[in-house]
């Protein structure tokens, strides 16, 4: 009788026991890359500002929602989720905010015909930061809870430069004004400062959603 080595029989069937990815983690996978490629234009935006670039971030936002979309579609349909879906919902919101901050700052900055400064570029900058960080967190979400968790906490550390950026910003901002034009310039440089220290929140408001996540499900 001819004998089989083990790792020959049992390679066919190791596919069998691999564990079915969760479609919810995936699909937040997919949304949080789009925050990604988003905020990667927005840079570029930053460092060139056209149209087309201007375009390209709106492109992906929209991208972004019809996933989000299919994530809430999905999360109506199922009487049973491996996460409360509330936390899925959550976590998913606070991702779409990122990239929904990142198209508003681009359009009202082409708009309103605001040119890129050192402050805004950096701002950009820190927020691709996170969004790289976030991805990673969701991404090991299920595989290495841990290491999400440290992905998460990143993000956070992030959030407190914005934070220290943003006042600087701010306090650069109001340094005797010149003219009417600098107020003008003043106050719609504010509003653009506002919107990109808000998408660093969202993402560390999605970072503290996946945390809770760590704690109660992994």
């Amino acid at each position: 009788m001819s004998v089989f080595p083990l790792n020959t029989m049992t390679n066919p069937l190791q596919g069998l026991f691999k564990r079915k990815p969760n479609r919810f983690i995936v699909q937040l996978c997919q949304q949080a890359a789009k925050s990604i490629q988003g905020t990667q234009a927005l840079r570029a935006y930053m460092a060139e500002p056209n149209k087309s670039h201007a375009a390209r971030v709106f492109q992906l936002e929209r991208e972004a929602d019809s996933i989000r979309r299919r994530l809430i579609e999905d999360l109506n349909r199922s009487f049973v989720t491996p996460i409360d879906r509330e936390d899925l919902f959550a976590l998913s919101r606070a991702v779409d905010d990122v990239l929904d901050y990142a198209y508003s700052t681009t359009n009202e900055m082409y708009v309103l015909h605001v040119k890129p400064n050192p402050y805004l570029c950096a701002m950009a900058q820190l927020l691709h930061y996170s969004a790289r960080e976030l991805y990673l967190a969701i991404e090991k979400l299920e595989r290495e809870p841990k290491a999400a968790n440290t992905h998460a906490m990143r993000v956070k550390a992030i959030e407190n430069k914005m934070e220290r950026l943003y006042a600087e910003a701010l306090a650069h901002l109001f340094d005797a004004p010149k003219d009417l034009t600098d107020v003008i310039m003043m106050f719609k440089l504010r509003e653009i400062y506002r919107h990109m220290f808000h998408a660093v929140g969202s993402a560390e408001q999605a970072a503290n959603v996946l945390g809770d996540i760590v704690i109660k499900f992994y």
